[in-house]
C-alpha cells in the first residue's frame, strides 16, 4: 500500500497557488508584504498608522487574516484603504488559495502595497509562503525579548523586526532588552532590518515608512 505525507501533500499545493501570487506580482511590480505576529502585539494598529500617515504617498490595501470576525477589516476600511476579510474557521494560518483569492478582489491597478495581515500565530504562518515579496514580523516588548530564540523560524525568514510598544519601556512598565532581542534575531538572520517603533506614539515610524517606501521603489524598478 503506498504512502502518502498528507503533510507535503499539503505544502505542495500552497506552493503552486503561492507561486501564481508570486508570478501576478512580479507581472504587477507590485510589493506584497506578510505581517506576522502573536495575538496583540499591534498588527492592526501598526497597519493603520502606516495607511493613515502615508495616505498622500502610497497606496495601500490589506487581506486579513483572522479566525473570526471582520473587525480587523473594518478598522483598516475606516482609513479609506481596501481591505478584504477571509475568516479561516480555525486554521492558524493563511493559504496561498486564500491569498489568491483575495488578490482578485482587490482593486490592484489603485495599489502599491498590498499587506497580508497573517493569523496571531508565530509558528504557523512561517511554514506557508503566500507568494509575498517577504515577511514582516512584529514582537510586541510585552511579549517578553525571548521570542527570537524561542520561535527563531520567523525571525529567521523575516526582512524586518518592527518591535512594537517601545513607549511601554519609559518608566519601567515592562522588562524589555532591545539589545538581546537583536543580537537573537541578527544570529538567526544577518539581513535583518529591526526597527524599535510605537504604532501609539509614532516614536520611529519614520524608519520603518522610508524602508517600506524604498522597497516599492525597487519593486517598481
Amino acid at each position: 500500500m503506498e504512502k502518502v505525507n498528507v503533510g507535503k501533500r499539503i505544502l505542495s499545493a500552497n506552493e503552486q497557488f503561492a507561486q501564481q501570487n508570486s508570478q501576478l506580482l512580479a507581472q504587477r511590480r507590485q510589493l506584497c508584504l506578510n505581517m506576522i505576529s502573536s495575538p496583540g502585539s499591534g498588527k492592526t494598529t501598526l497597519l493603520v498608522r502606516t495607511i493613515s500617515d502615508l495616505k498622500d504617498e502610497l497606496r495601500m490595501g490589506v487581506i486579513e487574516g483572522d479566525l473570526r470576525t471582520d473587525i480587523d477589516a473594518q478598522r483598516v476600511r475606516a482609513t479609506q484603504a481596501p481591505a478584504i476579510q477571509i475568516e479561516t474557521q480555525g486554521a492558524c494560518h493563511l493559504s496561498a488559495k486564500q491569498v489568491n483569492d483575495a488578490l482578485e478582489q482587490l482593486p490592484l491597478d489603485a495599489l502599491d502595497v498590498i499587506f497580508i495581515e497573517n493569523v496571531g500565530n508565530l509558528v504557523c504562518p512561517s511554514a506557508f509562503e503566500l507568494g509575498e515579496n517577504g515577511k514582516v514580523v512584529v514582537l510586541s516588548v510585552a511579549e517578553g525579548d525571548d521570542k527570537p530564540a524561542k520561535y527563531p523560524a520567523i525571525f529567521a525568514k523575516s526582512k524586518v523586526m518592527l518591535i512594537n510598544k517601545i513607549d511601554l519601556l519609559s518608566g519601567g512598565l515592562v522588562e524589555f532588552d532591545i539589545e538581546r532581542v537583536t543580537t537573537d534575531a541578527r544570529r538567526l538572520n544577518k539581513s535583518i532590518e529591526i526597527f524599535p517603533v510605537s504604532a501609539r506614539t509614532g516614536a520611529g515610524m519614520p524608519q520603518w515608512y522610508d524602508w517600506l517606501k524604498e522597497q516599492v521603489r525597487q519593486t517598481r524598478r
